[in-house]
């Protein structure tokens, strides 16, 4: 995906090679959504379009025709090389560099590097196996159970197999963890890793006074064994019922869709603490500065990395949180590589259970019953490598070797 779709990774990758004098030239799937419309402007990209129904059932319907063409005949990776080979054939360019959360368009692009004799840099930003169950999906199929953990399994054994296939060609991958760093050397010798990350010209600290203390999250909630925000809603009804903390000037806000939204409405009435709850829809990606800096702390949602758990994902508003230097709260702690980078930024707390949580919390609640806003004291010199600018530096060099 590419903006202004939700694309951030590639799209401020393509701003700051355009400033370094670079020419990128985007294909990619048209996905109706504005989130990151401010990073569209004057790129050249083309839109591949494989959704267009409008009823819901037919919507539905569509979705499941492309679904299995994909699933059988690879329609979707044959159709982007198709678009963009007609680029391609025009000349001049140095290389390839293909993007993807699970495995399209990665063979597409495989297949184009081949046939172009250009180099192919392969960047995976989630792997399946990466995800406590299957979170990858993003429909169920509404078969009998035991039909549909067949389908699942073959369409993982297909996703593993082409992906595979493609890391095992391309001349580098590039990755978002360690943890993704240590799978992909599996399939290629050449792995490099370059972080997700914040846009230093969009993020950097202010101090806001608000009048309501705010822990704020933004984005989605896949499932409770990916990301679990059970210790918040424990440690906030243990601050209330030792009448430390109240709903009138204590409050949660959750800027996320409408399925995220009913999860954390379930799970906060089950621990008596709704009452501390306020659910926004999406706002732009524009304005998610503004919001992080009028917060009092920084939420993270996560869980223990191990066993089933969900292993090295690091999202992109863990580094734009970094950036503007405010309490950072992650629950649960993955006891991992976001722990250790949350302990190494000295950013806030990557908690394992309840009393360190409720600890925090008020530790911050009255300074900023006492200022208005919160601070913390961030090591800079840990999160200005996680710089969009730097990140594309990064692929920059690794592009200059293999040209």
């Amino acid at each position: 995906m590419f903006p202004p779709a939700f694309g951030p990774r590639m799209g401020y990758l393509c701003k700051y090679l355009k400033k370094a004098g670079w020419q990128p030239v985007v294909v990619t799937e048209y996905i109706k959504d504005d989130t990151f419309s401010f990073l569209a402007d004057e790129n050249e990209v083309t839109y591949v379009n494989f959704y267009k129904a409008t009823g819901k059932f037919t919507r539905y319907m569509e979705w499941l025709l492309v679904f299995l063409a994909d699933l059988l005949v690879n329609y979707k990776d044959r159709k982007m090389v198709k678009v963009a080979s007609q680029l391609l054939k025009e000349g001049g360019y140095s290389g390839i560099l293909c993007s993807t959360y699970r495995t399209f368009p990665l063979p597409a692009a495989y297949t184009l590097a081949q046939r172009f004799g250009l180099p192919f840099i392969a960047d995976t930003r989630d792997i399946l196996e990466q995800y406590a169950s299957t979170e990858y999906i993003a429909h169920s199929f509404h078969t009998i159970p035991v039909i549909d953990k067949g389908i699942v399994w073959l369409f993982r054994k297909k996703l593993l197999r082409g992906r595979n296939k493609a890391l095992c060609g391309a001349n580098y991958i590039t990755t978002v963890s360690p943890w993704h760093t240590q799978i992909m050397s599996q399939y290629n010798s050449n792995v490099e890793l370059i972080y997700n990350g914040f846009d230093p010209e969009l993020f950097y600290p202010k101090q806001v006074q608000t009048p309501q203390f705010r822990i704020t999250y933004t984005g989605r909630l896949l499932s409770l064994a990916t990301r679990n925000p059970q210790l918040l809603f424990e440690a906030i009804a243990l601050l209330s019922q030792k009448h430390l903390i109240q709903p009138q000037d204590f409050r949660v806000q959750w800027y996320m869709d409408r399925e995220s939204r009913e999860t954390i409405e379930q799970q906060a009435n089950l621990y008596g603490v709704i009452d501390f709850m306020d659910f926004h829809d999406y706002v732009p990606a524009a304005k998610i500065p503004q919001i992080l800096n009028e917060s009092s702390i920084l939420l993270q949602l996560a869980n223990l990395a191990c066993g089933n758990g969900p292993k090295g994902i690091m999202t992109t508003k863990l580094f734009e949180s970094l950036a503007v230097e405010k309490p950072l709260l992650c629950v649960r702690s993955d006891e991992s590589y976001l722990e250790e980078i949350i302990h190494q930024a000295n950013a806030g707390l990557a908690a394992r259970d309840v009393n360190q949580v409720s600890d925090f919390l008020y530790k911050y609640y009255l300074e900023w019953k006492e200022k208005g806003y919160t601070t913390i004291q961030i090591k800079k010199d840990i999160v200005e490598q996680f710089s969009r600018r730097k990140q594309a530096e990064q692929y920059m060099n690794i592009f200059k070797k293999l040209i």
